[in-house]
């Protein structure tokens, strides 16, 4: 009787689950928080969303574990204050980061009295690291070190080279695309020390990402991987261009590939949380900094929404935008209400268990759990200079510069030459009023400001109220000195970014 029940004990054991220590974390540790961030990425250039020429299954079965919003928006339409907006979780417009800087980071930087989603979380026990892109300041005191983040690896400029020399099969596209060494400004830094790096960038900021998920698999931590994929310049090597034989035009292809590089990365990130037992404990978001950029030979989709990269319409700001936590989320839903980055303040800090409020930022987190019914947000707004922007539920109230330049005023790159001390934010020539109803025309095909007088009225109060919180245009920390001109229902405006 005795060995009887001795040997039915021996067989409990064996038939137990084992558990590893990482698994007992994931059930009592916070979780931990991954933000994938892709550079000038088109709302129409993956799987899910609908592209028809770019294969991304690991973001695809990223969206089918989690959730994907089809109205998710940025606060700006190119890549700097965009970011500013997402990293303190407030208009960058509160705080003086409105206009592109254009290489004069190196002076100037995000303001120093902002705390960033980094600072809250280093406050909340996570190990914070950045790998990619900044674009934030080059200054010592600028510096991701400096702001939030244990640990640095990437790119301090809005830009570099993916590789220095072409390797064999690889190709580029445009041209200012080919290889050329990176120099003081656009090189790689790791913490705060240039290093030399000869393979793809993606790839190595992929190791790197990899390598500092491996190293804080006991704790907590939150990584911010800033791609500079697919931003120009069109560069990409062998194994991704092959993926893409088919495709004639060249700059398609490259682009293309570039995305391939993108979707790799985001594979492999989950792959090792889940190697390490962590996935299912892991909060993931993946957007874009702004829609994709018109300027490169219609190489990249941002659907049918109208505009690009530098404009206010859907197509520069909204985005692909998903939200993955296989313990606490849904998966394969979608969620249809508008929301911005800027909410990621928020939903990150409640995640941690210990929720950041700023007058900007929404935690989603009851929302996209079927908790709340109401709205997120009952506006989003925009500013930049001159341009003014907002939507509701259902409309959204554009105004543009009017303006006398011609294309022939336009430079080499496509831009106006600024004047000395950048662009003024005045209006000689007026504005042009834009209203579209999203509901029905989220192409924005048809202008329908002199139908709807009333809705003008109050939309142009709504912003106006908003407007008078903010500093003015001009007391940003830097002037505008980016500036095209496009076409819209009939007129030449200018777009100040």
């Amino acid at each position: 009787m005795k060995i009887s029940l001795a040997l039915c004990l021996v067989s409990l054991i064996i038939m137990l689950p084992v558990v590893t220590n990482a698994q007992v974390d994931s059930a009592s540790r916070q979780p931990n928080i991954v933000f994938i961030f892709a550079d000038d990425l088109g709302i129409g250039d993956t799987g899910v969303y609908g592209s028809t020429i770019i294969d991304t299954p690991n973001i695809d079965a990223l969206a089918a574990s989690g959730v994907r919003f089809t109205q998710g928006y940025v606060s700006h339409p190119v890549c700097s204050p965009s970011r500013a907006g997402l990293l303190t979780g407030r208009y960058q417009q509160r705080h003086g980061w409105e206009f592109n800087p254009a290489g004069r980071d190196r002076d100037n930087g995000l303001a120093l009295d902002q705390v960033t989603i980094a600072d809250e979380l280093g406050e909340r026990g996570y190990a914070t690291g950045m790998i990619g892109k900044w674009h934030l300041g080059q200054q010592e005191q600028h510096h991701p070190m400096s702001r939030g983040f244990d640990e640095y690896f990437g790119v301090l400029a809005g830009a570099s080279q993916f590789f220095e020399t072409l390797p064999e099969g690889g190709a580029y596209a445009g041209t200012r695309a080919a290889p050329v060494n990176r120099s003081a400004v656009n090189a790689v830094y790791r913490g705060r020390e240039r290093v030399q790096v000869d393979e793809y960038l993606t790839d190595v900021f992929t190791e790197e990402a990899v390598s500092f998920i491996d190293r804080h698999a006991n704790e907590p931590f939150f990584l911010y991987l800033s791609h500079t994929t697919p931003h120009t310049p069109l560069q990409a090597t062998k194994p991704y261009l092959d993926r893409y034989g088919h495709v004639q035009d060249m700059a398609t292809r490259v682009y293309a590939a570039m995305v391939s590089s993108l979707d790799d990365s985001v594979g492999e990130v989950v792959e090792k949380l889940k190697e390490i037992g962590q996935y299912e404990n892991t909060l993931i978001a993946l957007l874009s900094d702004n829609g994709c950029a018109g300027y490169i030979d219609n190489a990249c989709s941002n659907l049918n929404f109208a505009g690009f990269k530098r404009y206010h319409q859907e197509g520069g700001i909204r985005i692909p935008f998903l939200l993955s936590w296989p313990n606490e989320l849904p998966s394969n839903k979608l969620y249809d209400k508008p929301v911005i980055s800027l909410d990621l303040m928020s939903t990150f800090t409640a995640a941690a268990g210990d929720r950041v409020e700023t007058e900007d930022s929404v935690n989603l987190l009851p929302y996209i759990k079927g908790e709340r019914s109401d709205d997120p947000h009952e506006f989003l707004f925009w500013r930049a200079g001159p341009t003014q922007a907002i939507r509701d539920q259902r409309w959204k109230l554009i105004k543009y510069k009017l303006t006398d330049f011609t294309e022939a005023d336009l430079n080499d790159t496509g831009r106006l030459d600024p004047p000395t001390g950048g662009w003024a934010t005045g209006t000689p020539l007026g504005l042009i009023t834009l209203l579209y109803d999203l509901q029905n025309d989220p192409q924005e095909s048809n202008n329908v400001a002199a139908q709807y007088p009333d809705i003008v009225q109050r939309l142009e109060a709504e912003h106006a109220r908003w407007n008078d919180e903010l500093p003015p245009p001009d007391e940003t920390i830097l002037p505008a000195i980016r500036s095209t001109l496009t076409d819209v229902d009939g007129k030449t405006v200018q777009l100040i970014f």
